[in-house]
Order: structure tokens, then C-alpha cells, then sequence
């Protein structure tokens, strides 16, 4: 990634040089259907033509800058009707501007743009399926400059216009709204001013479906929003696009129900789109997802669920990110935070997935409390320095933790003065760019509460705190006092205000754990007591941060800990139940709790479990505390019990239900012994059968799975699956079981095809990496520890940062967990000092889990 960095002093200088006015971007992609039998490693990239227009105005006389440009050639470059010499200005990523005059300019650019392989620019994919060609782009941070010249940076917004030559054949979809096409050259409509990085261009054969949608406003007007969703060809037989569409409609009645101010965008498209790198893409007027949102099998609710919860997300991006966007990535929570926690204020407030704070509670957050764990844990407003920094920063912290501490605010302020405070800030900065304190200031106006304090604690300060209760009874057995206190880690000492919730749980006469007392309480400094709980009767389980209003990990009393063990199942509430297993999980990551025990909890309760996404969670979380958490030497026992008793809730599951193919997916995920194999393939060839349980496509390839990992299933039986689903999909299975082969030979090519190799594109990197990395083949892949930490700068240095990424997160040795791995890996960091910041830090984060999961073996050794 040499010379494609961007720091944010050179984007504070430039923005106070720049105003832009206006861009115009002409593409000629019809060179995407490609030439037959074309190299691409001999002959070069696939390029299409690239022309592009800025018009821009300079603050003073006598300046330079630069603009820029991520391509293979240069064709021409004039600014201000001069025309320049590509060799001269242009270095392979920027082009000088050098004394520029005061006032007005015009830069045209012409150059030959690649596609891109990996996910980043212009991506193109190939359908092995019909052979068809699917073009789309994504762009956040900064791969704009991959299309078009640009200023690639999110303050300097502009209007645009594209036009876009294409296949006769085929569509093209924009930002803006379709104002003509003649002869395969489509032309849209100019968009409002909106940041580089949300521009977009959709284009290929897509199967295409439209629906509106009207409001009428208070003031008699109406508001028609055009609807558009699309997908690849040979997933349109599998294109639930009525669901999308009603989630999309209640979105948008939700935010203008609560943003006073309308959708400003035009048009609303959403396309699903072939190897994605994200979840999806808050493009204006043509939001992009992965198209695993679009399911090819039974899923549970669960999933539908998640696909609800991404379209909310990104239509709130359209207000919060889109319509008022950070001035510099420092504040990208600006958005993400907020988007996140939108999704989910929406998602349960206008759709049928009224439950979504529980998945929040359960599923999301966790994903914050690993985060803000590691060494490179961050304030939620982070100190961004440049573009590699920014790409790290899309984590738990600036999403999950940034909507939990949204949430608190919630809790903090009310909700009428929260929203009320977004309601002006939209309004005062309409497509414009702002900072924290833009935000601060209209919620203090709006809450009559000064944010500064809160803000310190909650939005510049780093790391999770622990809430414990502390109670001390009667002779009666009532309470005399419950305290609740709090600890932060040493190296992140902050004490926070918590708005919190506690609960206290105690058994009916029918076996149930229900709460029978709940205090509200502002809890601040190492002790706060509950003054309002003293006189309840003696609780069997205090729940700290009952009802998840705050962000903490919640400790339990040694009492509340024996209830849970007996009796977690028996309660009655799924978001405290939900609370509880996420504690539960925190104890057993901080090596508090021995996996073993976690283990257990999981085999004795989890069958009990009606939240099916809870209950997918919890599959999850027992995989990683056998992989990385239990002992060795208890390993293979704690496989077996996983095994045993996931087939025993297979078949106690209700036939045809989603509790039934959960246990099944993770029944295969953990299995075993050749009796386990024996069943999964008789599943396959149906000389087995559980009642109910339809073995669909995708099930066939998460049964097959572990029969190629362990040898009960061969490179024929592989060729035949994808024979029988030669899809894009099927070609991506197909992959990752061939790379899990147990075979010396097989480990060499899948590591020579990711690291030695940039043939393969980003789903398949993806594929290969998952296929490679098994936890049943520690030895196999011991000899790749060494050659890890000898090639990852240079992948670093050669690849794209999305592939790099892919490749020293991926390809880490956490299996080799053993001192020695993290001594390598400190020796590394140790030896690297100078090495990119980005880089040093995917390392720092893999050797931090490695060592997490070193001491929680060691505290489960002693169980």
C-alpha cells in the first residue's frame, strides 16, 4: 500500500485551501465483459476508461495540493484548459497542483482505471454459474480515487453527475436518478453535496425490483420515494425482496415519524451485490449489501433479523452520515454510533422484531467488550492520524460500544431531548461536516444538561468497567444495604456515571426466577449504594445493569453465581436471561470462570433457550471456549459431551422448527467421533433422516464440512457438491472445504495461494483462509507459525489494505497457543518498532486473544 495514505494534517490542509463545486464523472466500463482467455498476470490489469471532471475554487494565490488517483495509467491531465504531463504530476496515487491562482479552476483527468478483485473500487465479478458479468463499487474510506480523480476526503463535499457507458444489455444504477440512456451511455440526475466515499455505481445484469413509497407531511405535501432492490441473476429465484421492501417502508415511517426532516436523497435503491467485504454501504439514493442477506436455505429468524437490522442502519446512515457527515475520520462514530443504534431503535419501534435489544444486549455488545479490551482499545472519538488508522477503526468500539454509550445517553437525557437534539442537528448542519462538540452543544440545549462531563467519561475515554453487588442482610433476611461497585483495568483507570437497573430474581413456587423488586440508580465512584432496595427481601440473584441500560461487565455476588449455576434456565425474562449469559461469557474470557464450566452451562440450559438468536450466540461462544479457552489436556473430552449433547437437543427439538437447524448446524460444527461423521453422512445420501429436518443446500455444506476435515469425506465428494450447486456460493464452499483437507500438501498450496498469490479474489482469499485454519489440525499447521511472521510485512507492503487485513488476521497462528507462539509474536513487535501502525496493531490485537486464551487454559487446568 505504498504512497496510498492520506494523513489528516494533509486533508486539514487542503480543506482550507479547497471548496469544491462540482464533479462530473464519465465511465466507460464495457471493457468489464472482458476478453476470453486473458492473463491478467502477463498482460496486466483489465482497465476501463475513467474521465473526470472537477470544478474547484482556491482560497489564496500561490498554493499547491493535489488530487487524487489509483490507476495503471494516466492518459491526460489539464487544468484550466493547460495541459499537464502525466509523467510530471502524476506518481501512481496523486497528481500535483502546483501555484494555483485564487479563484476558480477546472481539473479534468483522464486515465485508465482498473477493476478490482478485492473488493475495493470498481469490483468485478464473473458468475461462474452463467458466465455473466456483475459490477459494482465501495469505496469507504478511500477508494473513490480507484474510479475517478477526485479530493478524497469527506469534507470537501460536492454534487455530482455520472455518466456511464455500458453494455447495451445491461442496467446502471447511481446515486442519482436515471435522466437518460441512448445506446448504453446512462445519465443521472447530479446528486446533492455528499463526501467522495459514498458515491457509487452499480452496474450488470441484475434481476431488478421496484416498489414507492409515500408520505404526507403535516403540511399537506407528499413525499414519493422510488424503490429499487437488485441481485445477481441466479439468486433472484431465491430474492425475498417484499420483506426488504416492507422493513425499507417502515424505516422510513419510523425517521420521519422522529427526524422532522424528510429523506433528502431522491430515489431509495439496494442492491445485493457478489463478494462484499462489509455487511453494507450507506450510498445515498443506492445503498449496497453482501449478498448473504439473500438466503439460499432456511435460516432463522435470527438472520432475518440481522438483514432488518443492516437496512436500518444504513438508512439511518442517510441522516446520520450522509446528510451531516464528520469532517475528519477521527469522528467517524459520528455516524457509525449512531447508525448502529438507530438500526435498533428503529428496528424495534416500527418492524415485527420487537426483541431486537435483547440480540443488542447479547450479540453486539459483545463484540464492544472484546474490543475495548484489547491494547488497542480506543476512545470512542479515536485519534485517527491517517487512512490506515481509519480502516482499523471501523471496530466494536466505534460501533457497538458508540450505540451502548448512545443508549446510555438515552438513559441519561430522555428520550424526547435526544431526539430532539438530532431534529437540530440536522437541520443546522444540512449537508455539511461536523465535530463532537457540534453534537454536544444542541444536546445540552435540547437536555439542559452540560455534556462535557459525560462526554470526557463516555466519548474520550477508553476501556469497560465491572458492576458488583454487594449486599449485607438482616437476621430476617431482608437487606440493610446493597452497594454497587465499581472497578476499572489499571491500565485504563475511569470510573463513569452509570445510569443502571437492579434487579433482584428469586424463585416462584413453580420453579420460576422472576424479579420481584427493580431500583433505578445513578451509580458513580468505586461504591454507590441502592438506598432504594434496602428493606426487599432477600434476593437468590442481584442482576446489576438489569434492562442493559448502560455499558459495563456485570459481576455477580457468590449467591447470585450458585442461582445462575442451578438455575439459569428458570428465568423467566429473555433480555435478563440474555444479560446473564453474556456476564457469564465476560467471567469465562477474564479466566474468572473455567470453560469447562461455561461448557456445562451451555449443555445443561441452552436446550431451554427460546431466543433463537441468544441460543445461535451461545453455539458460538462454546466453540471458542473448546477452541481457545478450555485446557488441552480436557479438549477432547469436552468435544465429545459438546457432541453428545447437541445431537441429543437435535432430536429433542420441535421437527421443522429453527431451534431444529441450529442444533444441527452446530451439532456438525462440533462433531467428532465416526459415529458423528457416520450420521452427518448418512444425512447427506438420506440413509438418514431426522424428522422435520430439511437437509437443504446450504445444510449440505455445513454437514460436508467436517467430514472433509477430518477425512471422512475426500477431494470426489467435494467435486461432486459443487457439481451438484455450481454457483457462486457453491464455488466459495467449494473452496474453504478444499483448503481443509488434513494433508500437508493441501495446507502448502492453500498458503502459497494466499500469501504468494494475489490470483484469487477477496471471497475466495476469505474462503481459502477459513478452509486452511482448522482447529482439528494443530500440528499440520504448526510449521506456519514461523513462516507468519516472516511474510506479513511483505503482504502488507504489496497488497491492498483489504487483503492485508484479511491475510494477518486470518492467517495469525492462534492454534499454536502455546508460549512460544506469543513469544514469536512479541518478538516480532519487539524487533518491529518502525513497521506500519496499522499492521503492528493486527498484530498486537491477535497476540492480546492468544494470550486471553493462554490464561483462561491455564485457569481451567485447575478446575
Amino acid at each position: 500500500m505504498p504512497g496510498e495514505n492520506l494523513t489528516r494534517d494533509e486533508a486539514r490542509e487542503r480543506a482550507e485551501l479547497l471548496t469544491v463545486d462540482g464533479y462530473d464523472v464519465e465511465l466507460d466500463v464495457r471493457s468489464a465483459i472482458g476478453e476470453p482467455g486473458r492473463d491478467e498476470r502477463a498482460e496486466g490489469p483489465l482497465t476501463f476508461r475513467s474521465v473526470t471532471t472537477i470544478r474547484f475554487r482556491a482560497a489564496r494565490g500561490g498554493a499547491s495540493t493535489f488530487a487524487e488517483l489509483i490507476a495503471p495509467s494516466v492518459n491526460a491531465v489539464t487544468l484550466d484548459g493547460t495541459g499537464l504531463d502525466p509523467a510530471a504530476v502524476f506518481d501512481g496515487t496523486r497528481i500535483a497542483l502546483t501555484d494555483l491562482a485564487e479563484g476558480e479552476h477546472v481539473l479534468v483527468v483522464d486515465a485508465q482505471c482498473a477493476y478490482s478483485r478485492t473488493g475495493e473500487g470498481m469490483h468485478r465479478f464473473v458468475d461462474p454459474e452463467d458466465g455473466e458479468v456483475y459490477l459494482y463499487t465501495q469505496y469507504e474510506p478511500a477508494d473513490a480515487r480507484r474510479v475517478f480523480a477526485d479530493f478524497e476526503q469527506p469534507d470537501l463535499k460536492a454534487p455530482y453527475r455520472f455518466r456511464v457507458t455500458a453494455p447495451a444489455e445491461w442496467t446502471v444504477w447511481s446515486n442519482g436518478a436515471e435522466e437518460s440512456r441512448e445506446g448504453g451511455v446512462w445519465r443521472f440526475a447530479e446528486t446533492k453535496p455528499i463526501s467522495t466515499y459514498i458515491t457509487a455505481v452499480v452496474a450488470g445484469p441484475y434481476h431488478y425490483v421496484t416498489d414507492s413509497y409515500s408520505r404526507t407531511f403535516e403540511d399537506g405535501t407528499t413525499l414519493e420515494i422510488p424503490l429499487g432492490a437488485m441481485c445477481r441473476k441466479g439468486l433472484a429465484k431465491h430474492f425475498d425482496a417484499d420483506d426488504v421492501f416492507l422493513i425499507t417502508k417502515q424505516g422510513l415511517d419510523f425517521f420521519h415519524d422522529n427526524f422532522d426532516y424528510p429523506y433528502p436523497f431522491g430515489k431509495y435503491d439496494q442492491a445485493f451485490v457478489p463478494e462484499y467485504n462489509l455487511g453494507a454501504m450507506e450510498n445515498p439514493g443506492c445503498v449496497t449489501f453482501r449478498e448473504e442477506y439473500i438466503f439460499r436455505g432456511k435460516v432463522t429468524q435470527a438472520a432475518y433479523e440481522g438483514r432488518a437490522n443492516v437496512i436500518l442502519h444504513e438508512m439511518a446512515h442517510m441522516w446520520f452520515g450522509d446528510l451531516v457527515t464528520m469532517r475528519w475520520w477521527d469522528d467517524l462514530w459520528l455516524k457509525e454510533s449512531f447508525a448502529d443504534f438507530m438500526g435498533v431503535f428503529a428496528m424495534t419501534g416500527a418492524t415485527r422484531f420487537e426483541d431486537g435489544w435483547i440480540t443488542f444486549a447479547n450479540n453486539r455488545k459483545s463484540w464492544a467488550y472484546r474490543a475495548d479490551q484489547l491494547p488497542s482499545t480506543h476512545p470512542v472519538t479515536a485519534d485517527i492520524r491517517d487512512l490506515e488508522d481509519a480502516k482499523l477503526n471501523f471496530d466494536g468500539i466505534t460501533y457497538a460500544k458508540g450505540a451502548s454509550v448512545l443508549k446510555q445517553l438515552v438513559a441519561y437525557v430522555g428520550r424526547d431531548a435526544f431526539l430532539e437534539g438530532a431534529r437540530r442537528y440536522f437541520k443546522k448542519h444540512a449537508y455539511g461536516n461536523t465535530r463532537l462538540g457540534d453534537l454536544l452543544s444542541v444536546l445540552s440545549e435540547t437536555s439542559g444538561r452540560d455534556m462535557t462531563a459525560w462526554s470526557r467519561s463516555w466519548l474520550q475515554t477508553a476501556g469497560v468497567n465491572s458492576l458488583t453487588p454487594m449486599a449485607t442482610y438482616d437476621a430476617a433476611g431482608r437487606i440493610t444495604e446493597l452497594a454497587v461497585l465499581q472497578e476499572a483495568a489499571e491500565s485504563h483507570p475511569e470510573l463513569r456515571p452509570h445510569r443502571v437497573a437492579v434487579g433482584l430474581y428469586r424463585r416462584t413456587p413453580e420453579g420460576e426466577l422472576v424479579r420481584y423488586a427493580r431500583a433505578e440508580a445513578d451509580v458513580s465512584g468505586p461504591r454507590t449504594v441502592i438506598g432504594e432496595l434496602a428493606g426487599a427481601e432477600r434476593p437468590e440473584l442481584i442482576l446489576v445493569n438489569d434492562d442493559d441500560l448502560t455499558y459495563c461487565k456485570v459481576r455477580f455476588d457468590e449467591v447470585s453465581l450458585a442461582t445462575l449455576r442451578a438455575h439459569l434456565g428458570d428465568i423467566t425474562d429473555p433480555l435478563a436471561r440474555a444479560l446473564c449469559w453474556s456476564a457469564l461469557w465476560n467471567l469465562t474470557r477474564d479466566g474468572l470462570m473455567p470453560a469447562r464450566d461455561f461448557v456445562s452451562l451451555v449443555l445443561a440450559f441452552a436446550g431451554r433457550e427460546t431466543d433463537i438468536g441468544v441460543l445461535q450466540m451461545l453455539h458460538a461462544w462454546t466453540r471458542t471456549a473448546l477452541v481457545h479457552y478450555a485446557a488441552p489436556e480436557w479438549r477432547a473430552e469436552g468435544g465429545r459431551a459438546l457432541a453428545e449433547g447437541a445431537l441429543g437437543e437435535l432430536r429433542l427439538a420441535e421437527p421443522g422448527s429453527e431451534h431444529q437447524l441450529a442444533w444441527a448446524r452446530f451439532f456438525a460444527s462440533v462433531a467428532t467421533s465416526d459415529t458423528d461423521f457416520q450420521l452427518l453422512s448418512g444425512l447427506l445420501d438420506g440413509t438418514a433422516r431426522i424428522d422435520g429436518l430439511d437437509v437443504d443446500q446450504e445444510l449440505r455444506w455445513a454437514f460436508l464440512s467436517p467430514l472433509v476435515a477430518h477425512s471422512a469425506a475426500d477431494e470426489a465428494a467435494v467435486d461432486a457438491e459443487l457439481a451438484r450447486d455450481d454457483t457462486a456460493s457453491g464455488k466459495r464452499h467449494h473452496v474453504r472445504c478444499l483448503a481443509s483437507r488434513p494433508s500437508a500438501g493441501v495446507k502448502a498450496r492453500a498458503w502459497a495461494d494466499v500469501v504468494e498469490s494475489d490470483a484469487l479474489s477477496n471471497a475466495l482469499v476469505e474462503a481459502t483462509i477459513a478452509g486452511f485454519a482448522q482447529s482439528s489440525q494443530r500440528e499440520l499447521l504448526a510449521p506456519y507459525a514461523q513462516r507468519y511472521f516472516e511474510a506479513i510485512e511483505r503482504v502488507w507492503a504489496e497488497r491492498s489494505i483489504q487483503i492485508g487485513m484479511a491475510v494477518v488476521k486470518g492467517l495469525f497462528p492462534s492454534l499454536q497457543d502455546d508460549p512460544a507462539t506469543l513469544e514469536a509474536a512479541d518478538a516480532w513487535l519487539e524487533s518491529r518498532p518502525d513497521a506500519a501502525p496499522a499492521l503492528r496493531r493486527l498484530v498486537l490485537e491477535a497476540r492480546d486473544d492468544l494470550a486471553r486464551g493462554l490464561r483462561a487454559q491455564a485457569a481451567d487446568s485447575v478446575a
